[in-house]
């Protein structure tokens, strides 16, 4: 028979982590972190990650497993939440899958291809190429990989990236999603928050400022103090990206803080049209329009989800 894993998703803000925690407690589950950046040392503050200290006694899973210069593909993301997943649920307690991070979750349920790692100096070159002239990738990928190319949207230039430095090392096409191998053992109930659109911009610029205000460019000194350089990976990210810029005179304070509300709202429209995609291909998928801290939300995400493990 198998077994029940729960997934919580949704865009930035929305109150995933708050609605976990209360799961988690209802059902003895544990949680294991679906959000890329999340997975990094360090970087607390930009990333609203959980203090240990607010996480009630549950188990987290891949919270600060890596080191910021570390790379981590959705492929690793996949076999080790699999790995851990499977050891929750040997315990007898629930899995909780949490995060916005949509391509590490589908990497997760539905499998990837196998496809060779990251090569970091044909990476740099490939976004050197890019800066100069904005739009080549997908340009090149078009010639050299023409039904990825139809696949990827042309300002994706993550997974442009990805698929040309598939097509360069290998020589050959990114494999199609239906060559992968999906999650097999486990029935999903997954959970999408979806706020009202302007709430949710609500929220993102209230936690923008709650972020910079408790001390998210102190958190990138102090990186940088430690040896790092601001070229690695997390630094891309939100936040941090604004306030590394901040640090190094390119903007003001007030610049960051209005830059970083204006991008995070852009990145929640797009989580939002994905898990809206992922809704059309599984009927596994319920959604529920508001804050996961919405005791009424919350309460209805616990009935919804008794139902399921009753069944």
């Amino acid at each position: 028979m198998d077994r029940p894993l729960v997934a919580i998703v949704g865009p930035t803000a929305s109150g995933k982590s708050e609605l976990a925690l209360r799961v988690a407690e209802a059902f003895s589950g544990e949680i294991v972190n679906c959000d890329a950046l999340q997975l990094y040392r360090g970087f607390d503050i930009g990333t609203a990650k959980t203090p240990a200290d607010a996480r009630r006694g549950i188990p987290h899973h891949l919270l600060d497993a890596l080191d910021p210069p570390m790379s981590f593909s959705a492929g690793d993301y996949a076999r080790a939440a699999q790995e851990i997943i499977f050891g929750i649920s040997s315990r007898g307690h629930l899995p909780l899958v949490v995060g916005g991070t949509g391509f590490y979750l589908r990497a997760l349920l539905e499998g990837l291809p196998a496809l060779p790692g990251r090569d970091d100096l044909l990476r740099k070159k490939l976004s050197r190429r890019e800066q100069r002239r904005p739009g080549t990738l997908h340009q090149l990928l078009t010639r050299l990989d023409p039904a990825s190319a139809t696949r990827i949207h042309p300002r994706d230039i993550q997974k442009t990236t990805r698929a040309l430095e598939v097509r360069l090392l290998t020589g050959a096409a990114l494999p199609a999603p239906t060559v992968a191998v999906p999650l097999r053992g486990f029935t999903l109930f997954q959970i999408v928050l979806a706020p009202e659109r302007n709430l949710l911009a609500d929220s993102i610029a209230t936690r923008t400022r709650q972020m910079f205000a408790a001390g998210l460019v102190e958190e990138v000194r102090r990186l940088l103090e430690q040896g790092l350089s601001g070229e690695e990976k997390p630094f891309e990210s939100l936040g941090y990206k604004q306030a590394l810029a901040y640090l190094r005179g390119q903007i003001s304070l007030e610049q960051a803080v209005e830059s970083t509300t204006i991008e995070t709202r852009q990145y929640a429209k797009r989580q939002l049209t994905w898990f809206r995609g992922a809704s059309k291909r599984d009927a596994r998928i319920c959604w529920f329009t508001g804050f996961g801290s919405d005791p009424a939300i919350a309460q209805a995400c616990l009935e919804a989800l008794g139902k399921f493990l009753s069944e």
